[in-house]
């Protein structure tokens, strides 16, 4: 694509862009927009086999009481723009009913990204990021594998137990600002047969830009998947938080969207419209410049790899 095309390209993302933030800032029409991308993933999900309703109902009739006692930090104060509704839940991810349906949702949101629909896609498209991480240890002969990892913004451990299967002696550390989503995350650790065999990933309620954990205390920093729920402050202090948990010698790992792919340069108008009214910060990811950040906090130049039609993963390691 010439410089050109690139520049028209994205100047019709961003009319677009703008175009749709005008109809979100009306009330009613962005209600509407919710119902309709809350009903659309919905549908999508159990046209593949993906029992949306049915798992949900069973993780919400459970009593939560001691998984969320365990991981909820009662003294956190959450930063304003997590306070946000986030993927048509007005509770944003701090309730019951999206922490009970992440996992569906990513299973359906990732089932249709490749050229024929696979209800795989959302593990097939977590081992493309970790097979890069872990071919980046491989190829690196300097570098020993990790024995402690963060997982920055690790939802229910979907992130983390990808993590795990790949590094599986070392301790695991996920991370994210819901308890809601962390005592699911805690059940799903406890009640895998496969993650029973593993030593279990220490959950903790904080938010990614500050963690309030150690200095130089990890081999590995990854996220995935959360930048794009972002504000740019947010963002770029994650960025230096990771670089502050890290030790000498020791690798970042980002996986999110990319927004130079084929889907965001064509999306249609009305599927544009709902995919940004679940997303209140998308316009600030689109915008982000993620090599010129990593630099800025004291990282390399990454190496970028598109790693699905629609992701991009960004390794780097610091030097000794």
């Amino acid at each position: 694509m010439t410089a050109t095309a690139t520049r028209s390209s994205k100047s019709s993302v961003d009319f677009a862009s703008r175009a749709v933030n005008v109809l979100l800032g009306i009330k009613p029409v962005a209600s509407f927009a919710k119902h309709q991308a809350r009903s659309r993933i919905i549908k999508r999900a159990e046209a593949l086999g993906i029992p949306w309703r049915r798992q949900a109902k069973q993780l919400q009739e459970r009593d939560w009481k001691e998984d969320l006692a365990a991981v909820e930090n009662s003294d956190l104060a959450y930063p304003d723009y997590y306070l946000n509704s986030f993927h048509a839940y007005e509770e944003g991810n701090l309730g019951w009913s999206p922490a009970t349906e992440v996992e569906v949702a990513a299973y359906a949101v990732h089932a249709k990204m490749w050229d024929e629909p696979r209800r795989d896609g959302d593990a097939y498209m977590r081992q493309s990021f970790t097979d890069l991480v872990k071919d980046h240890f491989r190829n690196n002969p300097h570098l020993e594998s990790p024995r402690a990892i963060a997982d920055l913004g690790c939802g229910v451990g979907m992130s983390t137990f990808a993590l795990q299967d790949i590094f599986p002696d070392a301790q695991l550390t996920g991370i994210d600002l819901s308890p809601y989503f962390l005592a699911v995350a805690r059940y799903n650790a406890d009640h895998s047969t496969m993650n029973r065999q593993k030593s279990q990933p220490n959950w903790v309620h904080a938010a990614a830009e500050a963690t309030h954990l150690p200095d130089g205390s990890f081999d590995l920093v990854s996220t995935s998947l959360m930048f794009h729920e972002l504000p740019q402050s947010a963002a770029i202090a994650i960025i230096k938080e990771a670089r502050r948990l890290l030790k000498p010698g020791g690798t970042f790992a980002f996986m999110d969207m990319n927004p130079q792919c084929h889907t965001f340069q064509t999306i249609p108008p009305f599927v544009f419209t709902l995919l940004k009214s679940t997303e209140p910060y998308l316009d600030q990811y689109l915008q982000l410049d993620l090599v010129q950040t990593l630099i800025d906090a004291g990282f390399g130049a990454p190496t970028i790899t598109i790693n699905t039609p629609r992701h991009r993963t960004a390794i780097t390691t610091i030097p000794r």
